[in-house]
């Protein structure tokens, strides 16, 4: 295993994270008699297997079901001063009900403290205003950091780029979950404004939200080679000294095994990353234009500034990697969750639109004038079935 400083948390954190949101019974509440004996050990043979290959932080959420409860049939006996243990909780207007759900989250694990807590999902404007505020849930946090009872605090996010720049600048928070991969980098300044900070930085995801790479098209598998793009995908964000660890959300314990390939790889990635990067960007020009890699997303207004609601930055960005790299599976799955994702995945798909109005709010962007066409194409290639977030299937 590899690790790295954990910014100013000081904590020596493993580059790989073993993930809490897969390999649980149920994403409800359930009593502990209601968890099979299957469960159980699937989830003590993740735990297991991440321990014996170094990855000693373990990441789960109040929000995670019974992730937390079968967790604490197991984590009271292991050497606590050996396990980096982190949960998260939503922030709530009303401080005492963020504390309860923290007390609920404990009395899950059967833990006295947590190293890291996050306030989990500061996603908007007004998530971050009640959470900030003067008598808010970070103040919560803090006393409960004060009270020994929580090491260090963070937050997590699926927030604009924008935002979490403000907030990673805010000197708040000792680290930071959020999505930055190949095929989402818009977050690249935020993650610079946490290294200002000396916070830690925390990628959600990388596997699911990075392209649905456990499911590669064999176009981007042909890219890739001689790594398979989970393997390109890890060393493109560990080459980043700035990136100290990748949340890998294990169901089984043979889920590690690709990821642990690439960290034997990662001492040879100025070897192994140019030509990768170079037939990607090669394919998206010749599909999309030279422009596109770099300007595409330029001057785009936020979901809440488009007529409709619609969520520009993320359609175009789903239809640019759908239509250059083969990643329709991975469109549909994010496109059709636009309506239903509430401030997780915010805004609404292109079904109804006034091409003059979506011209007026894109002015700013080189591709303006396309604009309209695209999010038809985009809406014709990607619709289908609505989706739901895990936690709400």
């Amino acid at each position: 295993m590899i690790y790295r400083r954990f910014g100013r948390t000081e904590l020596n954190m493993p580059v790989l994270t073993c993930g809490g949101m897969r390999f649980q019974e149920s994403w409800k509440d359930l009593p502990l008699d209601q968890i099979t004996k299957e469960s159980q050990s699937r989830v003590e043979a993740v735990i297991e297997k991440s321990l014996a290959v170094g990855i000693n932080h373990i990441e789960t959420a109040r929000g995670y079901g019974s992730s937390e409860i079968q967790l604490g049939q197991i984590l009271p006996s292991l050497p606590r001063n050996q396990l980096i243990v982190q949960t998260k909780v939503a922030p709530s207007p009303q401080p005492k009900d963020f504390i309860e759900t923290f007390e609920t989250s404990m009395a899950r694990l059967r833990l006295d403290y947590v190293d890291l807590l996050s306030l989990h999902g500061i996603n908007n404007r007004e998530i971050a205003d009640w959470t900030m505020r003067k008598d808010g849930c970070l103040q919560a946090a803090r006393r409960l950091q004060r009270d020994g009872r929580v090491r260090f605090v963070g937050y997590s996010t699926h927030a604009s780029p924008k935002l979490i720049k403000e907030l990673n600048a805010s000197g708040e928070f000792d680290y930071v979950n959020l999505h930055w991969y190949y095929v989402n980098q818009l977050t690249w300044p935020a993650i610079m404004e946490a290294r200002h900070q000396d916070m830690g930085v925390f990628i959600i995801s990388p596997n699911d939200k990075g392209g649905k790479l456990y499911e590669p098209p064999p176009l981007l598998t042909e890219l890739c080679a001689p790594l398979h793009p989970m393997e390109f995908n890890d060393i493109f964000c560990l080459s980043r000294p700035e990136v100290h660890t990748l949340s890998i959300g294990a169901a089984k314990p043979e889920d590690f095994d690709i990821h642990l390939q690439a960290l034997e790889k990662l001492p040879d990635s100025e070897r192994l990353l140019p030509p990768i990067e170079k037939r990607l960007r090669d394919r998206v020009a010749a599909v999309m234009g030279e422009e596109w890699e770099s300007s595409w997303h330029r001057g785009l207004p936020e979901h809440e500034e488009t007529p409709g609601g619609i969520n520009l930055l993320e359609i175009l960005r789903l239809l640019g990697w759908a239509k250059s790299l083969d990643l329709v599976a991975f469109g549909k799955m994010r496109y059709n969750l636009l309506g239903n994702g509430g401030h997780w995945f915010p805004g609404r798909k292109a079904d109804k639109f006034d091409d003059s109005e979506i011209r007026r709010v894109t002015s700013g962007n080189p591709f303006s004038n396309k604009i309209p066409d695209l999010l038809r194409e985009a809406h014709v290639m990607l619709n289908g079935e609505e989706k739901k977030r895990l936690s709400q299937e």
